[in-house]
């Protein structure tokens, strides 16, 4: 793939796995494709699914909220991609299956963003972009080399509305932490 665009295509037509014939909508990205931070969540949700869009529920509420309070960015001041581009049934952890036949989508869209900083959020992008089995709570607070860039692991918002300020602060810090590697 040479553009974006053409791996959108591609993904808006993919039948790799059997998400495909569930979804509503493939959920490829948002956000600004020369943004220098890259978000990556773990797969999109009922809301998502709908509008074709990364964390535009309640999640992403907050997502945009602490992004504009931290970073001083909103969705246009980054990219944002998620492991797997259908939605899995009841939001359950995408299998390998599924995440093996998008691997190459986030792959290409990291070669293409070429972002100088990668922000894994929750368990399950963080594991699968480190390639590691520990979770989010003992990789967070460090950052972690991806190849040329760096990655900071953070929750996902969607455990941070239900963990509380704790979790939210925690995130916050996160968030801190990546952007001092974007100055």
């Amino acid at each position: 793939m040479t553009t974006l665009a053409d791996l959108e295509a591609v993904a808006l037509g993919c039948v790799a796995c059997p998400l495909a014939s569930g979804r509503t909508k493939v959920v490829f990205s948002a956000g600004n494709p020369a943004a220098s931070l890259m978000l990556v969540g773990e797969a999109p949700g009922h809301d998502e699914d709908l509008v074709g869009e990364p964390f535009v529920g309640r999640s992403g509420q907050l997502l945009d909220r602490l992004l504009s309070e931290e970073l001083g960015l909103d969705r246009t001041g980054c990219y944002i991609a998620n492991v797997v581009k259908c939605r899995p049934p009841g939001n359950r952890d995408p299998v390998p299956l599924e995440v093996a036949a998008c691997r190459h989508f986030l792959e290409s869209q990291v070669e293409l963003v070429s972002p100088k900083v990668i922000v894994s959020l929750g368990n399950f992008a963080s594991r699968t972009l480190l390639g590691v089995t520990e979770g989010v709570t003992s990789l967070r607070g460090r950052s972690y080399s991806y190849g040329s860039r760096v990655l900071v692991p953070t929750f996902h918002p969607a455990y941070a509305l239900r963990g509380g300020g704790v979790v939210v602060a925690e995130m916050r810090a996160d968030l801190v932490r990546a952007k001092k590697f974007l100055l």
